[in-house]
């Protein structure tokens, strides 16, 4: 897993509440047995009008938040279904964090456990972030995970500093790049040991 340290990115902004899984990534894209590929399904049902025909009044589709790597959005996102599917998406799409009110509590753990960074901020913040990346041209915020900070620079705006809390034990498997394989190969000499005397 590609370990988050600090991330400075373009902001998208999808004001919407309760994104659930479904919209993410649609079930009918969910016949890939790899981890890749999901990205250009992302909010498939949003981002196109029929097959393949851009909608230009979706965020995403909106030159100026090309190249997007941190998106903001409104409270309960990643709702409904288990599915891990709905991080790769947006990993694979260049998401690498998300910023919202709150996140469904299953959604934000396969968000860790795939590198990718849930921040949970108040709402007025949230809101007030959302101003900023439609009001000024290629927004950016630097989201640094080792100081649990959201900040950004920007000229003719009080610069923005916010700190955001994060379980340790998460905030340390995402500092190191340590998915569940990683964490269990931190013990390969001890698991080695014990199937050799167990032999």
């Amino acid at each position: 897993m590609q370990p988050f340290r600090i991330h400075t990115g373009i902001v998208a902004p999808l004001d919407r509440p309760n994104i659930d899984t479904d919209q993410i990534i649609p079930k009918q894209f969910l016949k890939r047995v790899e981890r890749t590929g999901f990205g250009e399904f992302l909010f498939n049902d949003w981002r196109y009008r029929g097959a393949s025909d851009p909608d230009p009044a979706f965020v995403l589709n909106e030159a100026r938040y090309a190249g997007a790597s941190i998106l903001i959005a409104g409270r309960n996102f990643g709702c409904g279904s288990s599915r891990e599917h709905a991080p790769w998406a947006l990993d694979d799409y260049g998401f690498r964090a998300i910023i919202a009110p709150s996140f469904a509590d299953i959604f934000a753990n396969n968000c860790t456990k795939n590198g990718l960074l849930p921040v949970v901020l108040s709402e007025a913040m949230v809101a007030e972030l959302m101003r900023r990346a439609r009001e000024i041209h290629a927004y950016q915020l630097t989201v640094d995970l080792e100081k649990c900070e959201v900040r950004d620079e920007v000229a003719g705006e009080a610069n923005l500093s916010v700190k955001f809390t994060i379980d340790d034990f998460r905030r340390h498997c995402l500092l190191n790049g340590l998915d569940d394989i990683g964490l269990t190969l931190q013990h390969e000499a001890d698991i080695t040991a014990y199937e050799t005397r167990r032999r």
